[in-house]
């Protein structure tokens, strides 16, 4: 079984470089977000397509939401937000990922925010970027936790979070990914067909001054719940 898993995840990261050159190449030739937006979109579209993987939702999409705030597990994460969020995000991710050669482009040209762990100081211009995404209509996406996490374990959130919601008056709405790395394990190299569930948390209090931490556990218990559910 995990063999069959395995193949699959050969053919699928085949499939997945070269759907990433294609949208290189039709970046290309425009410089309009809401048009690489919908290239996005499309092509996380497909690739839920390809490897048979639907996106269960519970609880709803807040429209008020200017961040929202997820906990990561594997690539299917932004994946599956970037083919079913209704709004074009602006990602936030660590400057190591845009030094990657293969994403690189398809970090610079849709606008995505890079943030350097290593200077303080970057925090700065990340406000500044991120200020001009959201007069431009666009939905901060952040992983506080800021690397991968397979154990059921949510690691300690990121100040940078709590920094940019605190300093924009940002409307925070945690996402809770539960089990993409049952579906698409990139340590193990296997990929599978399945359900990928993600629940839908109110927007935070930022008033409360301890609101990232408390948002932390509560997502680690529901998600703790929700693994309990499956070993039964």
């Amino acid at each position: 079984m995990k063999i069959c898993k395995r193949i699959k995840a050969c053919i699928y990261c085949v499939f997945f470089i070269a759907s990433v050159l294609f949208v290189i190449l039709c970046f290309a030739f425009t410089n309009d977000q809401a048009r690489i937006w919908r290239i996005r979109k499309r092509w996380a579209r497909l690739q839920l397509k390809i490897t048979r993987i639907k996106v269960e939702f519970e609880g709803e999409l807040n429209p008020a939401a200017t961040m929202i705030l997820m906990n990561h597990q594997s690539m299917l994460d932004i994946i599956a937000l970037e083919a079913n969020y209704p709004k074009n995000l602006a990602w936030i991710a660590k400057k190591e990922i845009r030094d990657l050669p293969i994403f690189k482009y398809t970090m610079t040209k849709p606008k995505l925010i890079c943030v350097d762990r290593k200077n303080p100081r970057s925090l700065l211009g990340v406000l500044r970027e991120a200020k001009e995404r959201l007069s431009e209509g666009r939905i901060l996406a952040i992983f506080p936790d800021g690397t991968r996490s397979k154990d059921g374990k949510i690691p300690k959130f990121q100040v940078g979070a709590k920094v940019l919601a605190d300093k924009l008056s940002l409307k925070v709405q945690p996402l809770l990914i539960v089990n993409s790395p049952d579906l698409l394990d990139s340590k193990a190299f296997t990929l599978d067909s399945g359900v990928l569930k993600i629940i839908c948390f109110d927007i935070v209090d930022l008033n409360d001054e301890k609101w990232l931490e408390n948002t932390r556990q509560m997502m680690q218990k529901r998600l703790d719940e929700e693994r309990a559910k499956v070993l039964q």
